[in-house]
């Protein structure tokens, strides 16, 4: 089966906010994939960051027992008190930080969160600088909001880490502001004290963006609401909890923010769900021993992947400390990772997403997530080696 890419059509005169937003080429590969599958073929997927393992029963059940007790109306903008205090509590529990039930928003998912932190935080015109390689979406919605994004290259070697020095080099008057992930999606980055610390002292809004806090192989996640006040944070259930479909997440903003952002939600999305914001408030309770067990299988998968990669000789100079992503570098065999990735798909059975879809510094490279089982991910690895020792390292492989 030949798959081509949809080319964009124009003809209807798309606004620029509207012509400007790439496709998520994860959930291209996904639904090439699944198009593949409906034929009878049998795929391998380690293209997307879906948490293995179902959502924790007591979760399940404190929606269920919400649902029927008729939790079913709209809730207040910012959300429920008692989920907001919950998140106050988890904070202070886990980071030591203070903060208040009502500089918290509750949202439809941590990506609701983005918007309303990029649109309440940003003016035409103004950047907002972020590593490269970068979670896909991130330009998009800055773009959207009528900003700039304005990458700056973080370094294999260094494990795709975002320096300050490098930040600082970048700066400009039309930089609003900085965003952040650790542990970061693509490229599995961790940024520790000292270089949270450095990036807070340049003095400008920070974005941080913690959704993988938890899933860190190094030593203990940071906030970055530990070194400084002028910082929005985005959370969520998806990863920690194994809730990626329920759609809860939350923002945490400086107190003169609030204001602007509960009005955007009230006009974009009105409430988080009701019941779901129940279930969120179990979620929030589940032991530091349910989750060390819960990552602790990652870390199994993410030593064997690594040594792997190093057979094929495509790993990357240093593993990731965090999350549940691996970027595998096949400069050797391609410089169009799309095509390269199509090409695995079709030929190997194995879906990875194309190093291009987190930005220029990621060409080159495909991510490998190994959020899926053992047996997936062995199945997966055998077939990429098959794949890989009948390719020519340095011919034309795109």
């Amino acid at each position: 089966m030949n798959l081509k890419y949809p080319e964009q059509s124009q003809k209807f005169g798309l606004p620029v906010k509207v012509r400007d937003i790439k496709p998520f080429l994860a959930m291209e590969i996904l639904e090439k994939a699944q198009q593949l599958e409906s034929c009878g073929i049998s795929i391998i997927h380690l293209e997307l960051g879906e948490p293995g393992g179902e959502t924790p029963l007591a979760i399940k059940e404190a929606a269920i027992k919400a649902i029927r007790d008729n939790d079913t109306a709209y809730t207040h903008s910012l959300g429920k008190a008692e989920l907001r205090e919950e998140i106050a509590r988890y904070h202070e529990q886990v980071y030591g930080i203070e903060i208040y039930p009502e500089q918290v928003i509750v949202t439809s998912g941590s990506s609701s969160a983005m918007l309303l932190a990029f649109s309440a935080l940003l003016d035409q015109g103004e950047q907002m600088i972020m590593s490269d390689p970068y979670y896909a979406c991130y330009p998009n919605f800055i773009r959207y909001v009528g900003a700039e994004p304005l990458p700056v290259p973080v370094r294999e070697e260094n494990a795709f880490r975002l320096q300050a020095g490098d930040v600082k080099n970048h700066l400009n008057p039309k930089v609003k502001g900085i965003l952040i992930n650790s542990p970061a999606n693509p490229t599995g980055a961790v940024l520790g004290k000292k270089e949270l610390q450095d990036l807070a002292a340049l003095g400008h809004y920070i974005v941080s963006d913690e959704v993988y806090h938890g899933i860190n192989y190094s030593g203990r996640d940071h906030s970055i609401l530990e070194f400084t006040d002028r910082a929005v944070v985005i959370d969520g259930f998806s990863k920690r909890n194994i809730m990626t479909g329920w759609r809860l997440g939350y923002l945490i903003a400086p107190p003169d923010m609030v204001r602007n952002m509960q009005k955007l939600q009230q006009n974009l999305f009105i409430c988080a769900c009701a019941f779901i914001q129940s279930a969120g408030i179990t979620a929030l309770q589940e032991t530091s021993e349910v989750l060390e067990k819960r990552f602790s299988a990652y870390n199994d998968r993410r030593i064997y992947l690594y040594r792997e990669l190093q057979k094929m000789g495509i790993a990357p100079a240093q593993p990731p400390d965090g999350a549940f992503y691996m970027l595998a570098n096949v400069n050797n065999y391609t410089s169009d990772s799309y095509s390269f990735a199509l090409r695995i798909l079709e030929e190997a059975g194995v879906a990875v997403t194309p190093g291009i879809d987190f930005g220029p510094g990621a060409e080159g490279y495909i991510r490998i997530s190994y959020a899926c089982s053992m047996e997936n991910l062995k199945e997966g690895l055998a077939r990429l080696k098959k794949y890989f020792n009948s390719l020519s390292p340095g011919s034309s492989n795109n």
